[in-house]
């Protein structure tokens, strides 16, 4: 659930929240949160935009309809939350050739900047990356580089449309989260640790490096974005979340003591350079006290992953 005075905050107000790329980890993981807090008001309050029309599910079983990107300047509403998830993510960018994913990625954020131009968007958040903080990072993945380049284009697009218009935007770089909706498994640490410890195995932590990662929960995220959301009327606010930063051997560690298992085989470290990926951790914590958000402890994360992965690998 979302933070109860974030729960109140929008089950009184009357927003019209439009996620974009609500088809995704983010914009399903918030859908789900917000059918918690709304219930049945949620078609009503809420509309779901992605790459083509489909039927979202969520996990209560609500059906939920998604209609293409390019209806969203089209929408009749007033007082409008829009939540940016829409972006072809780091996958895509070792698929598709340079010039395909850039104007793949421009179409998409020309849309949601020509739906926020035009429709009565009060506040709106862009789920940004920590890939940003990889352009210079000569240990990068070339894929990596031009995605958080292009995030970074995505960062400096939104915010000149809140400083020129006089309105809100939430920026957030988004490093690593966990909780329910969570994809591509083999490609997140802590989505293999937690399959390998349900289904009895060694968790194998195969990294020849030391590798530093936190997280967050999505709930938690997202209850820190909608308060950063309300908390001002116009201006750009930047974020990186946050967590306590661990060695992938230490994250193995609790997932194997907090659902069993067969314990943790560590390959050994044979490189000297580390790789870090992981935002601002202390400015992140200070954020969540400012606006009353309780932080979620990674036990509890790795049980409500779990949980999910459960039900969804069963």
């Amino acid at each position: 659930m979302l933070e109860p005075a974030v729960a109140r905050l929008l089950a009184e107000g009357d927003q019209h929240i439009v996620l974009a790329g609500a088809g995704g980890w983010l914009g399903l993981a918030t859908l789900d949160l917000l059918e918690k807090v709304l219930g049945d008001a949620l078609e009503e309050r809420v509309s779901c935009y992605g790459s083509a029309a489909r039927t979202l599910l969520l996990q209560s079983g609500r059906e939920v309809q998604q209609q293409p990107l390019a209806d969203l300047p089209r929408l009749q509403a007033e007082r409008i939350w829009l939540f940016h998830f829409a972006f072809l993510t780091k996958d895509r960018a070792e698929t598709l050739s340079e010039e395909d994913y850039r104007a793949a990625n421009d179409a998409i954020s020309a849309t949601v900047l020509a739906a926020a131009r035009s429709l009565p968007v009060e506040a709106l958040f862009v789920a940004s990356s920590g890939a940003v903080t990889k352009l210079d990072d000569p240990q990068a993945s070339a894929a990596m580089r031009l995605y958080g380049e292009m995030k970074l284009e995505d960062e400096r697009r939104f915010a000149a449309w809140a400083e020129e218009s006089g309105r809100r935007a939430v920026i957030g770089r988004i490093f690593n989260i966990t909780g329910p909706y969570i994809n591509k498994h083999a490609a997140y640490a802590i989505a293999n640790f937690i399959l390998d410890a349900l289904a009895h195995r060694p968790i194998a932590v195969r990294a020849p490096r030391e590798v530093f990662r936190a997280y967050v929960a999505i709930r938690e995220l997202i209850s820190l974005i909608v308060a950063m959301m309300a908390a001002e009327r116009s201006g750009v606010a930047r974020f990186d979340s946050g967590g306590s930063v661990l060695e992938l051997g230490a994250v193995a560690t609790a997932v194997a003591e907090t659902l069993g298992g067969a314990g943790v085989e560590r390959a050994a470290v044979m490189e000297a350079t580390a790789d870090r990926y992981a935002g601002d951790g202390p400015t992140y914590a200070a954020l969540l006290a400012r606006h009353g958000i309780t932080p979620v402890p990674l036990d509890v994360q790795i049980r409500e992953t779990a949980a999910f992965l459960s039900a969804r690998h069963s």
